[in-house]
């Protein structure tokens, strides 16, 4: 195991790094300071090509001019918040509303647009460390936060979250990776197989705002509790909520949650052979297919994102759930610790 630093570039004069974390088999994850961003992440094929699954950008100015979030820490509280507030103990918050001016969406972009600060944890994690004032895009609480990339020699990317706040407030994190399992540079992923552990999912309106906790997933394009492609029932606009998230952009509810790391997804890439088994201990899973992405954003390689390039799986506390904090914990008290795990663990 190995873990380096380098310069990646300068922003507004501030230095931004990059750490290169490699094991014994080859696999590599390589993280930005900017939004604490997993730029690359190099797996081994079926053929024994090392091939990069992530979709994104590899210059400065790509992540700063383009990103549609690929690979960013997003809080501080990700997803969507309805009319962009929400209130505690009676007091109401006024976010930023950088969603179509009417919904705060990932927070209002202060994680993934700040520069980190990382540090070397050991010979195979990284951590990165942020402060966000109080009143920053309107949460309430001086907020001190932290996010460990872990790399081990089993292929897992480990990703462990920590956040503690000197106000009552809620915090939501994530990481908005893009992933292609044939390579960033194969064409569309549709032909991936999918599988989420979840008999239900969360259902939203034309503007991607939950209207109800649960659907039943049973007869709907979003069963996929049997592993199948992910482009079979995606133009199923027949479906409303297929219609309403052009495609997936959909919370998925992981089944018996009880805080505990469980699988709650398994895609395979069908040219690569690579499998990712995504584990977490959170309640939710969003699926996106990068559904707006219409090629007019260049990612790396100069090569334009094209439509359902790349999918997401942001394990997360559910949408909106501010706005409904009997869904499922997303408020913590002043100096009452927030932390999550996720895990990408990878085979052939």
């Amino acid at each position: 195991m190995a873990v380096s630093k380098s310069l990646y570039g300068e922003l507004n004069g501030v230095k931004v790094n990059l750490f290169t974390i490699t094991n014994k088999n080859g696999m590599k994850a390589e993280i930005i300071e900017k939004g604490a961003t997993l730029e690359k992440l190099f797996v081994k094929d079926k053929n024994g090509s090392i091939i990069d699954i992530l979709s994104g950008h590899d210059t400065l100015k790509g992540h700063v001019e383009r990103s549609d979030y690929q690979g960013v820490v997003v809080g501080q509280y990700a997803n969507r918040i309805k009319g962009g507030k929400f209130s505690i103990d009676g007091v109401e918050y006024n976010l930023t509303k950088n969603d179509n001016g009417i919904t705060c969406l990932h927070g209002g972009g202060e994680y993934s647009s700040s520069i980190w600060s990382g540090k070397e944890a050991s010979d195979k994690a990284v951590t990165f460390t942020l402060f966000s004032k109080d009143g920053n895009d309107g949460f309430p609480g001086n907020v001190n936060v932290s996010v460990t990339y872990e790399l081990t020699d089993n292929d897992e990317l480990i990703l462990t979250y920590n956040a503690v706040s000197d106000k009552k407030t809620v915090i939501n994190l994530t990481n908005h990776a893009y992933f292609n399992l044939n390579g960033f540079d194969s064409g569309d992923i549709l032909n991936h197989e999918l599988e989420i552990k979840a008999d239900y999912f969360t259902p939203i309106d034309e503007t991607s705002i939950p209207v109800a906790m649960s659907q039943d997933v049973t007869n709907t394009p979003f069963d996929f509790r049997k592993p199948k492609t992910i482009g079979r029932d995606i133009n199923n606009t027949s479906c409303i909520q297929i219609k309403n998230g052009n495609g997936y952009d959909h919370n998925f509810i992981i089944n018996d949650f009880d805080g505990t790391l469980k699988t709650c997804a398994i895609a395979k890439g069908d040219k690569s052979g690579i499998t990712m088994e995504v584990k977490t201990t959170l309640p939710g899973v969003q699926f996106y297919t990068g559904n707006f992405l219409d090629g007019t954003i260049i990612g790396k390689a100069e090569k334009p994102l094209t439509k359902r390039c790349s999918f997401c799986l942001e394990t997360q506390v559910f949408p909106d759930s501010p706005n409904h904090q009997d869904w499922c914990k997303c408020v913590y008290d002043a100096n009452e610790e927030y932390s999550s795990t996720t895990v990408f663990k990878f085979s052939l």
